[in-house]
């Protein structure tokens, strides 16, 4: 593994690269060179999804890049209409084919779709597979306090939940909920995608202090703030830029100051919104 990203203990005992590169909405050739360059410049943690449709890229860019396998750490997640016992199964037998490996090392239900109430039945079968290593570790996406909730009642705990979030939107209340379970918490458009948030005051004089830019001071909030953070760039200047954050650190001040950023900026309903 890259030896300036953190990486973080998983519940069972995989360790996650703090900062991946996040794929959406790349196409399987975008995909493959992005991921071939991010591999050349230090990134080892991958970001897919069957929606994504670029599972085939994002393979095909770790083989280019003659990375060997054990050192990747890639996520895919899968849609609703697997979400039950034996679906899991054939949504995780089908990615790994179009990655052309032999397992993930994070399985994520993408979305809860809480009107079709089948995602506990689907995390039961991703302990399964998981149990088969089919993947190293399981968890979900877009998940709120009461569908976490829902599956603790059964005796279920995700080890990851990757949500929307960024200081715009801290999602104080999930990431509070994510906590009490021990789940860790991801970060998808870490960057504020759809608000000006990179032009935000305090973030260009916290920029102008280090010698950073916004976006970078973003990403370390996140890294300082416990929180795994899949930027997405197919451009290989900001990708370097985006890694490059681990050479500088903010004050408990300045960390205060960035947590009290929160703004009416929406976020995606997951109580309404899925696949």
């Amino acid at each position: 593994m890259n030896t300036s990203v953190p990486l973080l203990p998983l519940r069972s005992g995989s360790l996650i690269p703090q900062i991946g590169l996040g794929t959406w909405p790349l196409d399987d050739d975008q995909a493959a060179s992005a991921v071939e360059t991010a591999i050349s410049l230090g990134y080892r943690h991958f970001d897919t999804a069957e929606n994504y449709r670029n599972e085939r890229g994002v393979g095909e860019g770790l083989r280019r890049s003659g990375l060997d396998r054990a050192e990747a750490f890639i996520t895919t997640k899968f849609n609703k209409e697997w979400h039950s016992f034996d679906g899991v199964r054939r949504a995780v037998e089908a990615a790994t084919q179009r990655l052309g490996t032999d397992y993930v090392d994070l399985l994520l239900i993408h979305w809860p779709n809480p009107a079709q109430d089948t995602y506990v039945d689907a995390f039961r079968g991703m302990r399964a597979v998981q149990e088969e290593g089919l993947a190293k570790a399981v968890g979900v996406s877009n998940f709120k306090p009461a569908h976490l909730q829902t599956l603790a009642d059964a005796g279920l705990v995700p080890e990851v939940n990757q949500i929307q979030l960024d200081p715009y939107r801290p999602r104080r209340d999930v990431r509070e909920a994510n906590a009490r379970l021990g789940t860790l918490t991801e970060a998808w458009s870490p960057l504020g995608k759809g608000s000006r948030l990179l032009e935000d005051p305090l973030l260009g004089t916290l920029a102008a202090k280090y010698g950073k830019t916004p976006a970078q001071v973003v990403l370390r909030w996140d890294i300082q703030s416990g929180i795994v953070t899949i930027p997405k760039s197919a451009n290989p200047e900001r990708m370097a830029q985006n890694l490059d954050i681990f050479d500088f650190e903010l004050d408990d001040q300045e960390m205060t100051a960035l947590d009290t950023l929160e703004t009416d900026a929406p976020v995606t309903d997951s109580d309404v919104f899925g696949h």
